[in-house]
């Protein structure tokens, strides 16, 4: 599920309470004016600011990451703005059917299951599921996993599902946290053995924890998963829009240049 400390062309962040008692930023990308209405399209984008690299929330409770960077040149080259608002996991695809979102930018995997209640974005982002393993522990294959006594997800992401279908959807081996940080922090108090969550994250968090010993370990039997953005079933408009300036922001070399400021080597 999570810098942006930049303001486009004059829009200003604004600071909104978000979902769940939580705080949030709601940062706006510059747009240019509709030329026939002469209003510019405001789209609410609904991220779960627990995800670093994609999405997180600094001490001035400003929402950053890249999908927030990718979004906002989204909204340069498409002419359009957005409003930021911090939303739980738990609660983020309901807030998009009920209108509170227009889009749901928060490293969510497409799914056959989700898109039969939601429409996606071309991907812009390729990940797998991978393991974070504590020192102690010794993990290269699936069966190394099943030996382990707690394994810890996200309930609801992909990595909760990989692990169903290793241990069985009511096993005990399984533990499951509403965020990101709760699960990391678990494993490094030792109160879980590994955790399964996206390449990219875990790969993140070890690289800026060095010290502490965590290694990560790709598992085979987990297949290439790509992020889209979410909009509601049905919002053609939306979804052509975005996808439009996806491509062009793909193909002037913005995107690249996000890329490189968050996952170079």
């Amino acid at each position: 599920m999570k810098l942006n400390h930049f303001v486009v062309l004059g829009f200003v962040s604004l600071i909104l309470a978000a979902c769940g008692g939580s705080s949030g930023s709601n940062q706006t990308a510059s747009a240019t004016s509709d030329s026939a209405s002469g209003s510019v399209k405001v789209l609410k984008v609904g991220t779960d600011a627990s995800f670093a690299p994609f999405e997180s929330m600094n001490e001035k409770q400003e929402i950053y990451g890249f999908d927030i960077d990718l979004l906002n040149e989204m909204a340069k080259v498409g002419g359009f703005k957005l409003e930021f608002k911090h939303t739980p996991w738990d609660g983020i695809f309901a807030s998009l059917n009920n209108r509170d979102v227009d889009i749901v930018a928060s490293a969510v995997t497409i799914t056959d299951e989700r898109k039969n209640t939601m429409d996606f974005t071309d991907s812009y982002y390729k990940i797998t599921q991978v393991v974070m393993v504590s020192p102690n522990k010794d993990v290269k294959t699936v069966e190394d996993l099943t030996k382990l006594t707690r394994v810890g997800v996200v309930a609801g992401q992909t990595g909760d599902f990989a692990a169903q279908k290793i241990f069985g959807a009511t096993s005990n081996q399984i533990a499951r946290f509403d965020s990101l940080p709760l699960l990391i922090k678990e494993v490094e108090n030792s109160g879980l053995d590994a955790a399964i969550s996206d390449s990219a994250v875990i790969a993140h968090h070890i690289k800026n924890n060095a010290g502490k010993g965590f290694t990560m370990v790709s598992i085979p039997d987990f297949e290439e998963e790509n992020y889209g953005f979410a909009v509601r079933k049905g919002d053609t408009e939306t979804l052509n829009l975005l996808n439009q300036s996806l491509k062009t922001v793909r193909e002037n070399g913005t995107y690249a240049e996000i890329e490189k400021k968050y996952f170079a080597q």
